[in-house]
């Protein structure tokens, strides 16, 4: 039997030459409990490169989408609108709480949050026609899909007309910036992730962000299981082990210099794909409407339209690249066609619907090489 070549990985984590060091001194000072310099350290980091004022270090995006919600008071029966085209953790945070997510289909530009779309909704859960009894919408969640950044002022335009606190889900945009602000700064809180796949690692780990104290001061009581103020353990809210260690912290602190430099690497896989499918009808890549848009491009994303390209579709391409042992993946599914939400109610034209149909994430790690793309654009060639 041939030899199965090494596999080409959608996106593999990146180490730098500093996060060792930083591990190690970790070990040797006994920081290894959940809390150390490295944890402060690491959220300084952050801070400074977001611009955010505040922020606090956790277990996960996740951890971080959950917080948020509870922070912003969320409970059972609220309403809670979210981007449908998304990762399932956007979306489960509120049903951890028991609250009623609303989806929102996406825009053909960037393929996130539609405005026209997150108006109707907002306008429907207030009329009643959502849940019955007229409500307003407790949280907006839009996402930064890809490293892509969304359309946020005429997202926090509505939100601000209807007062409606914003969640902004940065956790794949960590370095990408709408007119020259960093995505996750936008709304009230927002959410980093650095899962192991993410354009930064901490193995797994996230961020929660924000401008007003008392919110990440509150994260941080929440995540630490809530413990008063007291000689002995006191509990008088409900809390959660959502702190990053101090040596999961040190890995972050090591991966944040070298940040700019995976951006600059992820945009230049995004420039190399944009240049080899410029002749190739019927493919079309996400890619950003305007300067005002800076995106870390995280993964390089394209729609293939099979009448356009003479029967090639998007399980075409991503077969080939199987058989290859290269991965690719289609884009997320959204929310409103997930059996765990099928019940939830929708609001959209059915672009969020196409882009899955059609959409599929190619190779885009910051440490792919040379020879990688030699097999990638071997296995397009033969399929073009």
């Amino acid at each position: 039997m041939p030899n199965t070549p090494e596999k080409i990985w959608l996106s593999s984590p990146h180490m730098g030459e500093n996060e060792l060091k930083l591990v190690q001194e970790a070990f040797a000072t006994n920081w290894i409990a959940p809390l150390g310099p490295h944890v402060n350290g690491f959220e300084e980091d952050l801070q400074h490169y977001t611009g955010a004022k505040h922020a606090a270090a956790l277990t996960s995006g996740t951890a971080a989408l959950h917080l948020s919600l509870v922070i912003l008071g969320v409970k059972p029966g609220d309403l809670v609108i979210c981007q449908s085209m998304t990762f399932s953790a956007s979306a489960n945070p509120i049903a951890y709480l028991g609250a009623i997510p609303v989806f929102v289909d996406s825009e053909a530009d960037t393929w996130n949050m539609c405005s026209e779309s997150l108006e109707r909704a907002i306008q429907a859960c207030l009329q009643g026609e959502v849940s019955g009894k007229k409500q307003k919408p407790a949280a907006i969640i839009p996402v930064h899909l890809y490293g892509m950044p969304a359309k946020m002022e005429e997202i926090m335009a509505l939100a601000k007309a209807y007062e409606i606190p914003v969640v902004e889900d940065a956790a794949e945009a960590l370095g990408a910036t709408y007119k020259g602000k960093a995505c996750g700064t936008f709304g009230d809180l927002g959410v980093l992730s650095f899962n192991g796949n993410k354009i930064i690692t901490t193995s797994g780990g996230g961020a929660l962000i924000s401008d007003t104290e008392w919110m990440i001061k509150k994260a941080r009581f929440l995540a630490t299981q809530a413990r008063d103020e007291a000689p002995h353990y006191q509990h008088s809210h409900i809390g959660y082990n959502y702190r990053l260690s101090n040596v999961l912290a040190g890995i972050g602190r090591g991966q944040m210099q070298v940040l700019d430099e995976r951006v600059a690497a992820r945009r230049a896989n995004f420039e190399r794909y944009k240049t080899y499918f410029g002749n190739k009808k019927g493919i079309k890549l996400q890619e950003a409407p305007n300067a005002d848009f800076f995106s870390n491009h995280w993964l390089t994303g394209i729609l293939v339209n099979e009448s356009e390209t003479g029967g090639i579709n998007r399980e075409t391409i991503r077969m080939a690249l199987a058989e290859e042992n290269i991965e690719a993946r289609p884009l997320w599914k959204p929310m409103h066609l997930q059996p765990v939400f099928a019940k939830a109610p929708y609001f959209g034209t059915g672009v969020s619907d196409r882009l899955f149909q059609n959409g599929l994430c190619l190779p885009s790690g910051s440490n792919l090489q040379e020879q990688d793309f030699d097999r990638i654009f071997e296995v397009l060639d033969r399929i073009f």
